[in-house]
């Protein structure tokens, strides 16, 4: 017969319910309209949260995304069950549990301002996050998964800490973002994230980045790379956060066996977006980066030729662009093309390579000095 002390003590810890406590306390003196709320977050909430979070940020977290949910007419038409996933959560990864939300609403909806839709909301914030926050993609940056306060003090942050900083700004005026990415690239090395946003007149998820695309949602350097994602494998595979549990994880490479982040994998939307951007037989991705005298990418005018044709032409990335952008083309294996920069509108040669016909040559990625 087990002793008293141990069966009262096994008693106790039945009790003795972190997460039913936390709920308990939260919805004493919340509205009753937000009940449904407030237990969706604490149900799927992760475990460190339980002692982490305090009740009345959880309850003003809840009341500022209803808030907004009835503040501004983009909002209004977001479901239900996409407003409590991705607009409602206080995180997105593991990031520090900052208090966002209030200071967000404020700023973000300024700029949001008397958009008619929701996809002219996103354009407007996306277009303007970086001028309102100060903050730029670098890699001496602190951690990966930097929150939105630190991020914004150091002006800094990795493609994570730009991701998470979006999707806060999004849902601090009610319109639903999450965070989208790779641990681990299939044809090159180095992770990726980068933002989905839940448009009502599409109804369905769309990519953008911290830095939008010229040419809008959807579109954008990584296309390609993703469209290589491999389904079903964590780590190759594409995958979305979520707050509400699914039975899989979002990787977090730098805690990879920290399985917390709820995931769903969305490779196959990827494959069928960018399988048209992927070299076929005989071709091959020229990648080309431009780099100054200290060995720094450095943004110019490239061109490709091939004697007197221009191939292609565009622009070489930027110290601020991520690491695993390049000015990217498709040419044909086994012919012979110059690269050129272009310094006061005359082409000065920087490079030519004849690119192989084997399989090896099916991506070549070049480093070049003007």
């Amino acid at each position: 017969m087990r002793p008293l002390f141990l069966l009262l003590s096994s008693a106790l810890s039945l009790l003795a319910n972190p997460r039913e406590e936390l709920l308990t306390a939260t919805l004493q003196g919340a509205p009753k309209e937000h009940e449904t709320a407030i237990r969706f977050l604490i149900e799927h909430m992760p475990e460190r949260d339980l002692t982490a979070v305090k009740p009345e940020f959880l309850r003003e977290n809840t009341a500022l995304a209803f808030k907004a949910r009835a503040t501004f007419p983009f909002a209004k038409d977001i479901p239900d069950d996409i407003f409590l996933n991705d607009v409602l959560p206080y995180a997105t990864l593991d990031e520090s549990r900052d208090d966002w939300r209030a200071d967000f609403m404020t700023r973000f909806g300024k700029i949001a301002g008397d958009a008619k839709t929701a996809r002219e909301a996103v354009t407007r914030i996306n277009a303007a996050i970086k001028d309102e926050t100060g903050v730029e993609y670098n890699t001496k940056r602190r951690a990966a998964n930097q929150g939105p306060t630190e991020s914004i003090n150091l002006k800094m942050a990795s493609c994570t800490g730009l991701s998470i900083l979006l999707v806060d700004a999004l849902r601090s005026v009610g319109l639903p973002a999450r965070i989208a990415g790779t641990a681990m690239w299939t044809t090159k090395p180095g992770n990726h994230n980068w933002v989905e946003i839940w448009l009502p007149d599409s109804k369905t998820w769309l990519f953008t980045e911290y830095y939008l695309d010229s040419k809008g949602f959807d579109h954008g350097w990584l296309v390609p790379d993703a469209a290589r994602g491999i389904t079903g494998s964590t780590m190759h595979g594409i995958f979305a956060t979520s707050w509400k549990k699914t039975g899989k994880h979002f990787p977090l490479v730098w805690a990879i066996n920290d399985t917390s982040v709820p995931g769903i994998d969305v490779t196959e939307r990827y494959i069928a977006l960018g399988n048209d951007s992927l070299p076929q037989i005989g071709e091959c991705e020229l990648r080309i980066d431009v780099l100054d005298g200290a060995g720094k990418r450095i943004a110019i005018p490239v061109e490709v030729r091939q004697a007197d044709v221009k191939i292609a032409s565009g622009e070489s990335p930027k110290p601020t662009d991520d690491l695993n952008r390049h000015f990217t083309i498709k040419v044909k294996q086994g012919q012979l093309y110059q690269i050129y920069a272009i310094q006061d509108e005359k082409p000065v040669a920087m490079e030519q390579l004849e690119i192989g016909g084997k399989e090896e040559a099916r991506q070549v990625t070049l480093k070049l000095k003007p």
